[in-house]
């Protein structure tokens, strides 16, 4: 983009509501410039079509889109079955550089085509081999370049196959070395990055995948850089035992007590943790990551988190396995398991008063706040991170600016998508 574009739907949500008569402009660096009832001429006019932030997928594994299709426990020909971990790892061994990229490219269009404008992708498959190459780095960033998705890469520590143990064969595609070699990485990948839609921040795939002296230091150093921390947290009830067994404690109690403040981490899945390990992990400042299609399809199910706490404000979204790119879908089944805005004496305990609201806050703010990004918001100063509603969508019939977010967050997939823009770029 090279000129400032003035971009104008029938509606815009302006944070609270849809409203009529609203222009966004956009700066040739792809920021909002400005927002409201400017009286511009407008150089993009979306008609019937309505504009919200850009979604936001705060975890993927864009290459396990090459699983869709394989349930929990499939056939393998010979009369037994295999689990989904053991279809994953089947797949680790069979792609090489060019399927990989092929793969997490799919899963980005299709990111694109279901309205997510940015994308945390957790990454821990590095190598193309068995060796140290991390060509796998790379493929991922042109994947996303080539899709326009912005991306942050969740670049993931992943020394050890459980608390204390080696890694297995197809795991040493996931192999880092050490901290220090970590770190090389990351400021080899930061020189390749295109600062204007790609970013990077610390990962620790696991508490069975590191020494816990190493996820305390990753974390500190995540902390000085600035950067955002994710992790995987108590997914399965295994990696709780192990937990048990070396530490005395499950996994989100040994992180509560060994990290001294949470306000950059963001734990994924959650599916097992106790409500009062959850507590004192939002309490200081942490942020869960929901993903409830996956969770539900592995069967591990939805965590049960805290109903007195705001999690309007503390959780976040993701589609980690990409088995169903779905945003719409995702917010709703984080409400039916959920119930995000809770009644107190049939009274609001969200200071939103509204459910639709809450869901679209943690699918766009609360994920580019978890990783550390200047969108998720139609403001001035916020990247250009757009999508654009099709109020011609047969779901959306019937549907004015007082119903329409509620009737997209719970009546609408992905075809009520009619286009989305990333820093400015439009992509139909």
């Amino acid at each position: 983009m090279t000129e400032t574009e003035v971009v104008q739907g029938d509606l815009t949500w302006t944070g609270a509501e849809f409203e009529e008569g609203i222009q966004v402009v956009i700066d040739p660096d792809g920021r909002i410039a400005d927002i409201g009832r400017l009286g511009l001429t407008p150089t993009k006019r979306l008609h019937q079509q309505a504009l919200l932030p850009g979604l936001v997928n705060s975890h993927s594994h864009a290459f396990q889109r090459g699983l869709r299709g394989v349930g929990e426990q499939f056939p393998d020909g010979a009369g037994t079955f295999w689990t989904w971990r053991e279809a994953m790892y089947g797949l680790v061994r069979e792609l090489d550089e060019e399927s990989f990229y092929d793969l997490s490219l799919q899963a980005f269009r299709e990111m694109r085509a279901a309205g997510i404008t940015t994308v945390g992708e957790f990454h821990y498959f590095h190598h193309s081999g068995d060796g140290e190459d991390f060509a796998l780095d790379g493929a991922v960033l042109r994947a996303a370049a080539s899709a326009n998705v912005r991306i942050v890469l969740l670049n993931a520590f992943y020394k050890t196959g459980g608390i204390g143990q080696p890694l297995e064969p197809a795991q040493q595609r996931f192999r880092v070395a050490s901290p220090e070699v970590y770190w090389e990485r990351m400021s080899e990948l930061a020189g390749m990055l295109d600062t204007r839609t790609q970013s990077l921040g610390v990962v620790v795939h696991s508490i069975r995948a590191a020494k816990l002296d190493d996820v305390v230091d990753l974390h500190e150093e995540s902390i000085r850089r600035g950067l955002p921390f994710h992790m995987h947290v108590e997914e399965q009830r295994k990696e709780i035992d192990d937990a048990i067994t070396s530490y005395g404690k499950p996994p989100m109690a040994v992180l509560n007590s060994a990290l001294s403040t949470m306000t950059n981490v963001t734990a994924v899945h959650c599916t097992h943790t106790t409500p009062k390990d959850m507590e004192r992990f939002i309490d200081n400042g942490g942020t869960v990551c929901v993903c409830p299609l996956t969770e539900g399809s592995l069967g591990d199910g939805i965590p049960a988190l805290p109903a007195e706490r705001d999690l309007a404000t503390r959780v976040t979204l993701g589609t980690d396995s990409n088995a169903r790119i779905c945003m719409t879908e995702e917010m709703r089944w984080l409400e039916f398991g959920q119930r995000v805005v809770n009644y107190t004496r049939g009274v609001y305990t969200d200071a939103e008063g509204s459910t639709a609201r809450a869901l679209i806050r943690i699918a766009t703010e609360n994920g580019a706040r978890a990783l550390g990004v200047d969108a998720g918001a139609i403001r001035p100063g916020k990247w250009a991170d757009l999508v654009a509603i099709d109020l011609s969508a047969p779901s959306l019939q019937g549907c004015d600016e007082t119903t329409l977010l509620e009737a997209f967050v719970f009546g609408t997939g992905n075809e009520a998508i009619a286009g989305t823009c990333v820093g400015g770029k439009w992509q139909d």
